[in-house]
């Protein structure tokens, strides 16, 4: 059985909230894991923009804010957290990229526990439950759960989309829509934009 069977069922007139929302993060959430499928340690490790994103490293570093968005904000702190969960490490920005010693496997079946972690907080407490944000800005620190979610989801959504360009640099599989067109297809549909931009080369 699949994540998805395993939500349950929504009435698309009146859906309830919660499920909703968490019916949308647990599929930016696949999504960003399945970015990895197929692909060498090497390439879900090496950095592919000039900042230094990795596959592996953005799902290491959207772990490590569920993990205090949606557990230590919300009073329920994830109890098996990794020696890297640290103020320090994530200033340093050394949650964005993985170790020779952090396994695959091993940051894949983290993201998995702390998620259901997650769910887990979101049924139990209600989208209403209070929650402290320690490095908002003071005036807004206090805040609900369902504040942190509807966050979460948006952070979980925007590195998903990094997910998907730097996969596509690497073996040129693109997003959701990546089989619309076959290779044939794509080159066509690019030299299509690229003729139009060209019109600007010199402008």
């Amino acid at each position: 059985m699949t994540e998805s069977d395993a939500r349950p069922a929504l009435d698309p007139r009146a859906p309830d909230l919660a499920e909703l929302l968490l019916r949308y993060l647990q599929r930016e959430r696949e999504h960003l894991l399945s970015t990895l499928d197929g692909l060498s340690e090497h390439d879900v490790r090496r950095p592919l923009t000039p900042t230094g994103t990795s596959l592996l490293g953005l799902l290491k570093h959207t772990a490590g804010v569920e993990m205090g968005y949606l557990g230590a904000c919300v009073g329920r702190p994830f109890p098996d957290p990794p020696a890297w969960d640290d103020d320090a490490v994530y200033e340093a920005g050394d949650d964005m990229w993985a170790t020779a010693e952090e396994s695959r496997e091993e940051l894949v079946d983290l993201y998995r526990r702390v998620w259901a972690h997650s769910d887990a907080s979101v049924r139990e407490l209600g989208l209403d439950a209070p929650a402290q944000v320690p490095w908002w800005p003071e005036e807004r620190r206090e805040t609900t759960l369902g504040w942190l979610l509807v966050h979460h989801l948006d952070e979980t959504a925007h590195h998903a989309g990094h997910a998907d360009v730097v996969r596509e640099t690497i073996d040129g599989r693109g997003g959701r829509d990546h089989d619309q067109r076959d290779a044939a297809g794509w080159a066509a549909y690019v030299a299509r934009v690229q003729q139009e931009a060209d019109r600007f080369r010199d402008g």
